[in-house]
């Protein structure tokens, strides 16, 4: 017995002696561990990265931007399905246990036991605590030491932050593949779809995504990703969370996964959106721009957008197709399965309606084309070919390619088609299963509609295709606009003390331009053609380009250079005549702008893309309007005035100079170079532009409301043929546009500013109209400027050597200027 005590004394006094040891060194363990665990306390403030999300005027979506593609949302906005399907599946005793959950640790450590000498990967115990302590603060490290840190920061961030705290940490944070972190995001890109619109089997698999999302691709894996799926909607059931009735319709309905696309979500908005993008880059920087949770309120009209596109898409194509058919995209065998071959060629994506096909086979009457075949979301190509016809109707417009009929017009759909031929086709209206030929343009340009008043841009085409060039040639291309710049220098004339009626030579002229240079002898867009003394009314309407040098020579080149600043067409014009007439180069935008300027009465606006810009709070942190709002701070109501706008803009025109130089506008559209555009049949102001060897086309015209400025040229210039003026050209776009935008809309007449007369006129001599006057016309003038019986010309002189019938001002722009030139 004695023996057997003694035994049991000594047993017992190693074991507490073990005990102790163990526990001491358990302790200096822990203690040794927590001396470097990261500072938990920063979960407090922590701001994940969060995409950047744009939205037009109406509030759709037009483009995100990210490198996590997260959308943070408090835990009062998951709803509980969402919840419960995460707890279910990765810790289903999340409220009961205090950071650690032993059971899964004993379990996980029997597993490692028996892998050992097997070299795979230890099974993790996590708590969705333990997983937020390792996705904030620590690495993906597999050693004891990281699960040791991360039991302990468990432990701490548990007696520290509530239960649903956590959670709002863990479901914000988490990767759920498709480049989506947090349920938010993954339930748009993989659902297109709320949180809150998630049904139950959607929301089991967000919950099973988390322990390996690339092997549980919807496409690639779909049967692992429905088992796990369907393994998650159990655990639900089995933990209360789902009636059983509906666990079991939950499983049995397929995994329909409806990918949001990650780029311009507006058609035909990619051009904007990617000049919006630029410009927050430029303002706030990459970091803040990638993952800053900007909210960015845009002037993009998505309907005013998708007119504008398609007018002036419409005007490309006619014109390139007026040049002849160039040939195929490409050329492939159709022996065989042609889909495969034809889903190899690249297709622009943004073309719609247009689709790419292959010819099959050809006749006289017809050609049997065969479609793109779509790829499936995993990317394999669809087993099903789609087939249509070309009929000769569809093919008309080109021009024969081959064979002695090479140039000529198509008598046959085989002169133009060949099988194998891979083109584009659109499908005809009221004609199923029929197609019409088409190409993409060689030629391109840009197109700006602007809010006169404010600028802002309501829409911007900066090309045929963003799929097939992102160069915006809208903010980018630094064309010359030709006669479009002429209402400046005209608007610098009227501003210094010419008149609409003042009468300038439409002659030949000769100018020196310095030793070196030589003579140089502008010419009229009409060649030889000349008028002899005309208003400068009539200079704008007939776009001569002689009577604008003219004026120009009278003013000095460094007035219409500073009005040219002014305006912000040019930064800085040089001194040279020529520019008056349009040769430097600059952008639609800034065009857009100056004409917009011009439209509001004279008032400086700053073009914009952007009309409000919040951070990720909500707090605003750019805005365009700053004008002051008179009033509007007032709690409540007392009798007092009404809230007004104070607007502080500087004045770059004289209202009065505004208004004539749009009347004059208006005369280009009803009886001059921009006539086609009369059609429309509401107050428009506008003009045209022309370069040399018609290498660039223009119309910028404007109505109260809007303003809309249209280029085409090539991108590397080159003549586009006699035709292919302004007039012809361009301005038949900003008319197909305007008929559409304007159509609901009443007639708006431009409005007359105080202290303008309106005076009945001859529109030839510039004199007051008299009973027999067969062409009169209402004219804008200012106080004192109305004009006598005499004409005034500029430069003409009387027998005392004094300027005939001339201001004051004017005999002072002629005395200053080169002289004697006319």
């Amino acid at each position: 017995m004695k023996v057997f005590l003694r035994l049991f004394g000594f047993f017992f006094t190693v074991g507490t002696i073990l005990f102790l040891v163990g526990i001491a060194a358990a302790a200096a363990l822990i203690w040794h561990f927590s001396e470097d665990l990261p500072d938990y306390t920063q979960l407090q403030e922590y701001e994940p990265p969060v995409m950047t999300r744009v939205h037009a005027v109406d509030g759709s979506l037009l483009a995100e931007y990210a490198r996590e593609r997260r959308l943070y949302l408090p835990i009062q906005a998951i709803p509980k399905r969402v919840i419960n399907a995460f707890v279910s599946a990765e810790d289903k005793n999340f409220y009961e246990h205090g950071g650690l959950d032993f059971t899964g640790i004993a379990r996980a450590g029997l597993l490692y036991l028996e892998n050992i000498g097997t070299n795979r990967r230890p099974q993790g115990a996590s708590t969705i605590t333990q997983q937020v302590a390792k996705n904030f603060l620590l690495t993906n490290e597999v050693s004891f030491e990281r699960k040791i840190k991360e039991a302990l920061l468990a432990l701490k961030i548990e007696r520290t932050y509530s239960k649903d705290k956590i959670l709002e940490l863990y479901l914000n944070e988490i990767y759920l593949g498709f480049s989506a972190y947090g349920v938010a995001a993954a339930s748009l890109l993989y659902f297109d779809k709320s949180v809150n619109e998630l049904t139950i089997a959607e929301a089991a698999y967000l919950g099973a995504l988390p322990k390996a999302p690339s092997d549980l691709h919807p496409f690639r894996n779909r049967e692992r990703a429905i088992e796990r799926r369907n393994w998650v909607i159990d655990r639900m059931v089995e933990n209360g969370y789902v009636a059983a009735a509906d666990g079991e319709a939950a499983k049995k309905e397929p995994l329909n996964v409806t990918r949001r696309p990650t780029g311009a979500h507006i058609f035909a908005g990619e051009y904007f959106a990617e000049e919006v993008r630029r410009e927050i880059l430029e303002k706030f920087g990459e970091k803040r721009l990638y993952e800053g949770g900007l909210s960015i309120r845009t002037t993009l009209d998505p309907k005013i957008q998708v007119m504008a596109r398609k007018a002036f898409t419409d005007g490309l194509v006619q014109f390139d197709e007026s040049r002849g058919w160039r040939g195929p995209v490409s050329k492939i065998d159709v022996a065989g399965d042609w889909g495969v071959k034809l889903a190899d060629v690249r297709a622009l994506d943004d073309v719609a309606p247009w689709r790419l096909a292959v010819v099959l086979e050809t006749s006289d009457k017809s050609a049997r084309i065969g479609f793109q075949p779509p790829r499936e979301p995993g990317g394999a190509i669809t087993r099903e070919r789609e087939i249509g016809i070309v009929p000769l109707d569809g093919v008309k417009w080109a021009k024969a390619t081959s064979g002695k009929q090479r140039g000529k017009a198509v008598g046959k759909v085989s002169q133009v088609l060949d099988p194998g031929d891979v083109v584009y086709v659109e499908p005809i209206a009221g004609q199923e299963g029929q197609y019409r030929l088409r190409q993409v343009p060689e030629i391109s340009g840009a197109m700006v509609v602007m809010d006169p008043v404010t600028g802002r841009v309501l829409a911007l085409v900066g090309g045929f295709s963003f799929d097939q060039s992102q160069f915006d040639r809208a903010t980018q291309a630094m064309r010359q606009p030709g006669s479009s710049f002429k209402p400046i220098v005209y608007a610098a004339a009227l501003d210094n003390g010419y008149t609409p009626s003042t009468i300038v030579v439409d002659a030949p002229i000769e100018i020196d331009q310095g030793p070196g240079i030589g003579i140089w002898r502008p010419e009229n867009y009409s060649t030889g053609k000349y008028y002899g003394p005309q208003t400068l009314r009539f200079g704008i309407e007939k776009s001569r380009n002689v009577m604008t040098v003219r004026l120009a020579q009278d003013l000095g080149m460094p007035l219409i250079s500073e009005y040219a600043k002014r305006f912000g067409v040019y930064d800085n014009l040089p001194p040279y005549l020529s520019y008056a007439l349009g040769a430097g180069e600059t952008t639609v935008m800034r065009m857009v702008t100056a004409y917009s300027m011009i439209a509001n009465g004279g008032k400086r606006i700053t073009p914009t893309l952007i009309d409000r810009i919040q951070d990720r709070y909500g707090k605003t942190v750019y805005k365009h309007d700053t004008r002051e709002c008179r009033g509007c701070d007032a709690d409540a109501w007392h009798d007092q005035p009404e809230p007004g706008l104070v607007d502080r803009r500087e004045q770059v025109l004289d209202p009065m100079t505004a208004y004539q130089i749009t009347s004059i506008m208006e005369g280009v559209v009803q009886r001059g170079t921009g006539n086609v555009v009369a059609s429309i049949g509401k107050p428009i102001a506008g003009k045209t532009g022309t370069t040399n060897d018609e290498k660039d086309a223009w119309f910028i015209g404007f109505t109260p409301e809007i303003a809309v400025g249209v280029y085409f040229g090539y991108d590397k210039p080159r003549a586009m043929g006699r035709s292919a003026s302004g007039g012809h050209l361009a301005a038949p776009v900003v008319r197909d546009f305007l008929k559409v935008a304007l159509a609901d809309k009443p007639a708006v007449p431009f409005r007359v500013p105080p202290g303008i007369k309106l005076i009945r006129i001859d529109a030839q001599t510039g004199t007051r109209a008299g009973p027999g006057t067969q062409r009169a016309i209402l004219e804008a003038y200012k106080p004192g400027t109305a004009p006598t019986d005499a004409a005034t010309m500029v430069g003409t002189l009387g027998p005392d050597g004094q300027p005939i019938g001339v201001t004051p001002e004017v005999d002072r722009a002629v005395r200053t200027g080169t002289g004697g030139l006319y």
